[in-house]
């Protein structure tokens, strides 16, 4: 095998967006990963491609709710408790980043990818319609009490400034533009139309049979475990296959990007965020669109045959072991809007750790310390949503082209 332009260690979905982008600007690419593509968490996230979603985990005014939530292991969002700087560091400079400054220059950021990644897929559905289920139905918030409402409606409010649609409904609307939702006590919902949702996985393997088609050559089972460098520059990688070269590394590994910088001597801070996605046969009715059940913060997506639900946030790192009552909180959340049996007939349960920076803003730039070095990983729940433009970004700095979009808000410096 030739020594590659570029060598991308990661194959989910930030991975397989750098690589397609990277050899369709005729670079040689090699892009790695410990498992098959796709198989870490952009295999069984809830699909969503909603540029009004695109927003940082940490917010303004929730700093109640987190301490409550992180208290509660039914929460949507629960922290393993135990003792731990990096836990400790984590946590502090995400409660740091609960400011309207900071919040807002985020959404800016993230919505500018997400715009783009959107307009990207739609592009990628045209040219070979179905190869990844896009579908472009919009997507609906549903809420049961006044503060779900308020909740909804200032999702509505910011996304609006960077010109997204949305309309508030009330509770015959939701019904009427979503027959699935048969709960009691629904009062309202937002819905936004023009958001889009595609299967995960299939999505991956696409971008990554895009890749091949233009020159890329793509290693699964292949675990990187060290790294050779010769003063500011990587020399190789090594794996369980071997040892690779190449003049250019990439670092899209997700929530195995602290631990591999380590080997570098790097302090990325991202921890693993686990969330569940349960996928049941057929609900009758089914839903014909995403729903957000917003107060449980449970997603709700369509399927062949099938409904996927997702959601929850547990800051646990790498421990991927399965927690019985968290995957009871999201069936007995969706029991409250959706007509779901208290069994419901489970076809696959996952579960996947989301790489989760302290600010909310994922980590795509040049790595401190290496001229050859570019990480792109820390996504959190935004991986789909933004990797078209995320793989733009990073061939952009690679082959030192004029950025696309401003780099800073994503710089590695910023930690």
């Amino acid at each position: 095998m030739s020594r590659p332009d570029v060598l991308i260690v990661g194959g989910g979905i930030i991975g397989a967006a750098c690589a397609l982008d990277l050899a369709q600007c005729g670079a040689r690419v090699t892009l790695l990963d410990k498992g098959e593509m796709g198989s870490g968490c952009s295999y069984g996230n809830a699909g969503w491609i909603t540029p009004c979603f695109a927003m940082p985990l940490p917010m303004p005014g929730m700093l109640k709710t987190a301490f409550r939530w992180l208290l509660d292991a039914d929460s949507p969002l629960y922290i393993q408790p135990r003792i731990s700087w990096t836990l400790f560091r984590w946590l502090l400079r995400f409660l740091r980043s609960m400011k309207k400054s900071q919040m807002e220059r985020a959404i800016a950021a993230l919505t500018e990818l997400s715009k783009f990644s959107l307009a990207a897929y739609c592009e990628l559905d045209a040219q070979q319609p179905g190869a990844f289920d896009f579908q472009q139905r919009g997507l609906l918030i549903v809420a049961q009490t006044p503060a779900g409402m308020d909740a909804a409606r200032l999702e509505m409010a910011l996304a609006s400034k960077h010109a997204i649609p949305g309309r508030e409904l009330d509770a015959a609307a939701v019904r009427e533009l979503e027959p699935a939702i048969t709960g009691a006590g629904i009062i309202g919902g937002i819905y936004f139309p023009s958001e889009a949702h595609a299967e995960p996985l299939a999505t991956v393997q696409h971008f990554v049979r895009q890749a091949q088609l233009h020159g890329a050559t793509v290693l699964p089972n292949t675990e990187v475990f060290g790294f050779n460098s010769v003063g500011k520059r990587i020399a190789s990688v090594r794996t369980t296959c071997g040892e690779f070269f190449a003049n250019e590394f990439v670092m899209a590994a997700g929530a195995w990007s602290r631990q591999l910088g380590r080997e570098l001597g790097l302090r990325i801070p991202i921890l693993g965020g686990k969330g569940y996605a349960i996928i049941t046969q057929p609900l009758s009715p089914p839903p014909e669109r995403p729903c957000l059940l917003i107060e449980r913060k449970i997603a709700i997506t369509p399927r062949h045959n099938s409904v996927r639900i997702a959601g929850t946030l547990e800051l646990v790192d790498l421990d991927e072991s399965i927690t019985s009552r968290r995957v009871r909180a999201l069936i007995d959340g969706a029991r409250q809007y959706l007509n779901v049996p208290v069994e419901p007939k489970i076809v696959e349960l996952w579960r996947g750790l989301r790489p989760c920076t302290p600010d909310g803003l994922p980590i795509v730039g040049r790595a401190c310390g290496f001229e050859n070095l570019t990480l792109a990983t820390g996504h959190q729940m935004l991986g789909l949503l933004t990797a078209p433009a995320t793989g733009r970004l990073v061939a952009d700095l690679i082959l030192n082209r004029t950025p696309t979009f401003d780099p800073q808000p994503f710089s590695a410096a910023r930690f």
